[in-house]
């Protein structure tokens, strides 16, 4: 190896660092984190609702924030153009990180 071949780095070994593009897929992750917790949250929220933990009000309470949730993260994924399947991280052997959306009702 000679001097000229530590000068430059090989295309494949240059990150991507278009600012653009950091910025898609740092939130991209941000929204999966928050998908993940909105989906935790709903599914405790059915559990306490099935056993009668919640009076009338709290159960409207939730339901109103989950619904607000659920149309700022439809307002976030439009604006970077994301999709929910955009947010379900593959996780290789363990399959997908979030529920797929024909398995979700």
């Amino acid at each position: 190896m000679g001097p000229a071949s530590h000068s430059g780095q090989s295309p494949a070994r240059r990150l991507d660092l278009d600012k653009d593009t950091v910025e898609r897929d740092l939130v991209r992750l941000v929204l999966t984190v928050v998908e993940l917790l909105r989906q935790l949250m709903e599914r405790q929220a059915i559990r306490r609702v099935e056993r009668n933990n919640l009076t009338e009000e709290q159960e409207e309470r939730i339901g109103m924030t989950l619904m607000i949730l659920d149309d700022r993260m439809t307002e976030l994924r439009e604006r970077y153009g994301l999709s929910p399947e955009d947010l379900n991280l593959d996780l290789g052997p363990l399959g997908p990180l979030l529920p797929r959306q024909e398995e979700r009702h």
